[in-house]
């Protein structure tokens, strides 16, 4: 039986590398994780916050809200209990998002399991702090976790979950603590690179959601693919000055959780930040689209994350500031794009 004791130390890992794995958030991509942790073999508890949507789940054997048509193996737990959901883990992935998780790991910080490994799957940084997510999930749950990770790079939840090839990058401060991590994970579809530049691969995959939202206003406003490769190019440019400006390393943006995170987000079908773009180049506004949108695209709140990182920091990202215009100060699109083309001429 699994001890349900508040903050109990997790077990040996299991025979044969299974491990017992609690996905905190069953959004569509905390689903997608959960599911091939359970076909990698692992033992699965899916946890979410709504014990209406926990049970909804259960009823349809599937996450009809954010990830319909996959069903969840019989053997996955689902429940909204932290205590439940955390007892025994011997890795924990937080998939909640940047704005929620600070305040949701206050109330699940007393339930870490001492010894887990934590790994972080939300691309974000705090709006009020500017912190990494990783950096939150230290300060909240600290020495408690065997290793703080955070997982990034071009994935859609949907194709992960179609078992479609997969490659994503494991940032860590010490990548002997995260190789175990690194090897339970990468299996069948999903294949795990790790890289100990942990500031590059949040602050890649969070920027990026930016850069998407820009690359949404681009193809609404039917710009064509000069604009489109321009808007990446420059945008890549913006990512690595704040990213080099807080402590990455160059390389790490030229990488999965940079270049390849930034493709995938400004040019897929299933990105949602791009698609809030599409629909500022609507008319639409921030309150209209989110009413619209059931999942969070990360890049709204990260704009103003990365503007005031910026500020605090001395660096020009116009592209950041025009995208910040349009979503809070109603800055017509074809404006900000009109302003953007005619900036002072520079050096590349």
């Amino acid at each position: 039986m699994m001890p349900s004791t508040v903050g109990s130390t997790h077990p040996s890992g299991g025979a044969g590398g299974v491990w017992r794995v609690a996905v905190m958030g069953a959004g569509s991509w905390g689903t997608a994780l959960a599911l091939h942790a359970q076909r990698s073999g692992h033992e699965v508890t899916l946890w979410t916050r709504r014990e209406q949507l926990a049970g909804q789940i259960k009823r349809a054997g599937e996450n009809a809200d954010y990830l319909p048509g996959h069903g969840l193996p019989a053997g996955m737990r689902v429940t909204a209990d932290p205590c439940v959901a955390l007892a025994g883990a011997d890795c924990v992935v937080s998939v909640v998002p940047s704005r929620y998780l600070r305040e949701v790991w206050q109330r699940l910080r007393s339930h870490f399991p001492v010894g887990a490994h934590l790994v972080s799957a939300t691309k974000g940084i705090e709006c009020d702090t500017g912190l990494r997510m990783s950096q939150v999930l230290r300060d909240l749950v600290g020495s408690n976790a065997a290793s703080v990770s955070a997982l990034s790079g071009p994935s859609f939840a949907l194709e992960l979950a179609e078992m479609r090839p997969t490659a994503v990058a494991l940032g860590c401060e010490d990548l002997d603590s995260s190789v175990s991590v690194q090897r339970r994970w990468s299996h069948g579809a999903l294949r795990v690179y790790g890289n100990e530049d942990i500031v590059g691969v949040e602050l890649g995959g969070a920027v990026k959601n930016i850069i998407a939202l820009a690359a949404g206003i681009v193809d609404g406003l039917a710009l064509g693919t000069n604009t489109r490769a321009a808007l990446i190019t420059r945008g890549l440019k913006e990512m690595a000055r704040l990213s080099e400006a807080r402590g990455a390393q160059s390389g790490t943006l030229m990488g999965l959780a940079g270049l390849g995170d930034l493709v995938l987000t400004c040019t897929g079908p299933l990105s949602r930040n791009r698609r809030v773009g599409l629909m500022l180049a609507e008319g639409k506004g921030l309150e209209e689209i989110e009413a619209e949108m059931k999942m969070v695209a990360e890049g709204v709140e990260t704009v103003r994350a990365a503007r005031r990182l910026a500020a605090e920091s001395g660096l020009e990202m116009p592209i950041t500031t025009q995208v910040y215009a349009v979503l809070y100060e109603g800055k017509d699109p074809r404006s900000a794009i009109d302003e953007l083309m005619a900036r002072a001429l520079v050096q590349e």
